[in-house]
């Protein structure tokens, strides 16, 4: 205790030095034309690189002017809309849709039934893996969690640093399958230990679908309705993957190109999802929508919901952010497809479990907070919800805890970034590495 406390000191000693020796005025990036964050003066992303993956589209250009439309998610060439309504006709779609970005083509129904059976065959840990791991050092913070648990799988892997494309792709469905378990002990090991809650380890059922699993073992008594999966499959179809541009995608790509493993490759991009500008999104919307309903005497007066909206935007209420969460995007501007697709299946839980009232509200707020947030900010290119607005309302409606939201995230997005990987080994030789330019002081002269 006394060494961290000296430590503890010692750091806060020294914030000074690295406030007075890190900060770089605004105007040297511009004078050099440094692009923050990898985007223009506009916003937009800086092309770094090319994919044949997914694409991702918010805007047309009309006489060489930039024109917003309806947003657009292709993955491999489809329509995400087309794809939901196609696999909504066959009661699940994550195992085909994960073929589809991992290989490139629609399965057929051959190969689709040995890829399910693939992925279940995968879904298993080594020996005493959930003991001597899961169980070992359990936290509040299961991404941490399973990031831990991802490294440390490295050294149950007989061909850990093996980047032929043949072992590439073993080592990403085997993560692929196992994720859901990892997140699902983890949480159960952290309820059990900090919360002091009974333990639960439920083994995955090979007969069942990846959603279906995933709430097998989350549940007490592993019991769920066919709708409540239904609903979660699309979540996670809709999660998998958005373009190669996004922060943990980019991130896989990243350490991809030096020629890492794979192991630290999803680690790495764990770790980038779990930050509250990334995956953490919907948390903030469900913590924003509670401290509306606290202030709302009535969640269907429009009036009231307004005058609160307004409240936020003008950083008088909430976390004093000045943002309304959920809205906006950096690419969507007129809809999210990913909200679109998903609204259908967030009215017809709602109405199932009887949650109309929280309906209401968050049907009130998507209809209000563009409207505010054009008076307020003069922003009238358009401003809609976007898929974090719903995702952790349906999660709620599923009783999954807080907690397992972003993991969740990960469990749909390790397609994603596993496509991204092998584009990137079979596309490109070349490690990443872009320029940062020298500002510093030169004292010796």
């Amino acid at each position: 205790m006394e060494n961290e406390n000296r430590i503890e000191i010692y750091a806060a000693r020294q914030e000074g030095y690295c406030l007075k020796n890190n900060q770089i005025e605004d105007r040297l990036f511009q004078e050099f034309g440094v692009n923050r964050g990898l985007r223009n003066e506009r916003g937009v992303g800086v092309l770094t690189g090319l994919t044949n993956i997914s694409k991702v589209n918010g805007a047309h250009v009309v006489n060489g002017e930039k024109v917003p439309m309806e947003g657009e998610l292709w993955y491999r060439g489809y329509r995400i809309e087309h794809l939901v309504e196609e696999v909504r006709k066959e009661g699940f779609g994550f195992e085909k849709i994960a073929y589809l970005l991992l290989f490139g083509e629609i399965p057929t129904k051959a190969q689709q039934a040995e890829f399910f059976d693939v992925l279940r065959r995968a879904a298993h840990l080594p020996t005493n893996f959930t003991r001597d791991v899961i169980m070992k050092a359990p936290s509040k913070d299961i991404m941490n969690s399973m990031t831990r648990s991802i490294l440390t799988l490295a050294s149950y892997d007989e061909r850990p640093n093996d980047l032929r494309l043949d072992n590439v792709i073993r080592q990403c469905i085997q993560l692929i399958a196992i994720f859901p378990m990892l997140a699902a002990y983890s949480y159960h090991a952290y309820n059990h230990i900090d919360n002091n809650q009974s333990m639960y380890i439920h083994r995955p059922d090979p007969s069942l679908s990846q959603a279906e699993n995933f709430l097998r073992m989350l549940r007490p008594d592993s019991q769920y309705t066919e709708l409540e999966a239904q609903a979660l499959d699309i979540a996670l179809i809709l999660h998998m993957e958005h373009g190669g541009g996004n922060n943990s995608t980019f991130t896989t790509r990243v350490v991809t190109s030096s020629g890492s493993d794979t192991y630290s490759a999803i680690a790495a991009a764990m770790c980038s999802l779990k930050g509250p500008k990334h995956g953490g999104a919907n948390i903030k919307v469900m913590q924003m929508m509670q401290d509306i309903r606290e202030h709302v005497s009535d969640v269907r007066d429009e009036d009231e919901i307004r005058a609160y909206l307004e409240k936020i935007l003008d950083h008088t209420a909430f976390d004093g952010a000045g943002l309304i969460y959920g809205m906006g995007h950096a690419v969507y501007s007129l809809s999210d497809p990913r909200e679109k697709v998903f609204h259908s299946y967030v009215e017809e839980l709602a109405h199932a479990k009887g949650w109309e009232d929280s309906l209401a509200l968050y049907t009130s707020v998507e209809k209000l907070a563009p409207q505010v947030i054009a008076e307020k900010r003069q922003i009238y290119k358009g401003v809609s919800p976007n898929v974090d607005f719903y995702s952790g309302f349906v999660y709620d409606m599923l009783d999954i805890p807080q907690e397992l939201f972003t993991p969740l995230f990960a469990v749909a997005r390790i397609v994603g970034w596993s496509a991204h990987r092998i584009e990137e080994l079979v596309g490109s030789s070349k490690i990443i590495r872009p320029a940062y330019k020298s500002v510093m002081r030169k004292l010796e002269e």
